[in-house]
């Protein structure tokens, strides 16, 4: 797409952003409370988000998607995010999936899943954590092992964000136990599950899913545990047929680049609302004569605020870029994720400052944000695990230079 005349954005992208702050203003914001002191989940924007396109993204016009780049993506994400990080949760996880069919997927599974996903037919989610191991992704016990066709599913999967409502579970799973190095034997199974089922029967008997795990924060979307004793995978429901079996994790940390480029777009909506709302109130609170807006210690806070606001962005459309133009962003995205989800916690802190003793009750949606935003330091990677992946990825550019 070639640019617009103002700015970085094109037409395209205008429309989309004008779209999805809309949605946000006037859907996501009045119902986001509800939710979230319900801890329910929102059907509602849901199906709305679907009869919108949004959970067809990323998705190839071709399977019946909006086929948006990973920067339109970032952006409908940040907009979203400004209203609740639980709204954009339900995409990343579901259109991680659909990144990993249409980058690995056979054209047979293509056709068979992206087009439902594309309609929010059929939602997604992936397994990655186990109870026993989070960022030490290797370290997974759950097993797949093939009898005939079909590959028998033993294990537990943990942290599953959309794991009751989703239909299609993008799981990464142990095929040769044997394998050296350890993640050359890991496979990714696409696990089809009855939405809304506990307990699975008939062709998806042997899936369990656990009860809603509860949050501090990011509520209102579940997040589960799934077990798994003797699920039966169809061998044609692993990632990429034949050629996909042991490619799992190789697959998986791919897609997480995305993933990574939409927790740090979410940060990058939270810190800009709880902006919004700082210079509101500070607008309309008086203290010693005056708005506490014309105090300098008010002022050099929202400078601060506003400035770590717009560089979270502009690292986290770079890091957007990056990967359009299909090339190996792990180190972007991960400062990406890692400056943007920090700054956003501390933008929020700052923001329920200048709210002082209002912030800190319920009344006020400061209080929510600040539950929230805590979520995007831990997940998608914890900020030391982005770290790691920073220093690694420096220091190998260091040695391919010399």
């Amino acid at each position: 797409m070639k640019a617009a005349r103002a700015g970085d954005l094109t037409d395209e992208q205008r429309m989309l952003r004008d779209l999805a702050r809309r949605f946000t203003d006037e859907q996501v914001i009045p119902q986001a409370a509800i939710h979230d002191r319900e801890d329910s989940y929102p059907a509602d924007l849901v199906r709305r988000m679907s009869e919108l396109g949004f959970l067809g993204a990323t998705v190839p016009e071709a399977y019946g998607g909006l086929g948006l780049d990973v920067t339109s993506y970032a952006m409908l994400v940040e907009e979203l995010s400004r209203g609740w990080i639980a709204a954009s949760g339900v995409m990343n996880t579901h259109l991680i999936g659909a990144y990993l069919l249409k980058r690995f997927g056979t054209e047979e599974q293509r056709r068979r899943f992206l087009p439902r996903m594309a309609t929010g037919e059929v939602r997604g989610a992936f397994a990655l954590s186990e109870p026993h191991c989070g960022s030490d992704v290797q370290a997974i016990r759950t097993t797949a092992t093939r009898e005939g066709s079909d590959h028998v599913v033993n294990g537990s999967k943990m942290w599953i964000t959309s794991g009751l409502h989703a239909g299609l579970v993008f799981t990464l799973v142990r095929t040769d136990p044997e394998a050296s190095p350890r993640h050359t034997g890991m496979s990714c199974l696409i696990v089809e599950k009855e939405p809304g089922a506990v307990r699975n029967e008939g062709r998806w008997a042997g899936l369990d899913v656990g009860p809603k795990i509860a949050k501090l924060g990011y509520r209102g979307v579940e997040t589960t545990e799934l077990y798994f004793d003797g699920y039966r995978c169809p061998t044609e429901n692993v990632l990429g047929g034949e050629e996909g079996i042991g490619a799992g994790f190789r697959q998986m940390m791919e897609a997480l680049e995305l993933g990574r480029v939409n927790v740090a777009a979410r940060g990058v909506g939270v810190a800009q609302r709880a902006l919004e709302l700082a210079i509101r109130y500070s607008q309309e609170r008086h203290a010693f004569g005056q708005a506490i807006a014309g105090h300098q210690g008010v002022r050099f806070r929202l400078a601060d605020m506003a400035t770590k606001v717009e560089v979270a962005r502009v690292l986290t459309y770079s890091a957007a870029r990056k990967k359009d133009a299909g090339l190996r962003c792990d180190l972007e995205a991960g400062m990406a994720k890692l400056y943007a989800c920090e700054a956003a916690k501390e933008v929020v802190e700052d923001s329920m400052r200048i709210h002082g003793g209002y912030g800190y009750t319920s009344e006020y949606e400061i209080e929510r944000l600040y539950r929230d935003v805590l979520l995007l330091v831990i997940g998608e990677g914890t900020s030391d695990i982005q770290r790691l992946v920073i220093a690694k990825r420096l220091l190998e550019r260091q040695l391919s230079t010399r």
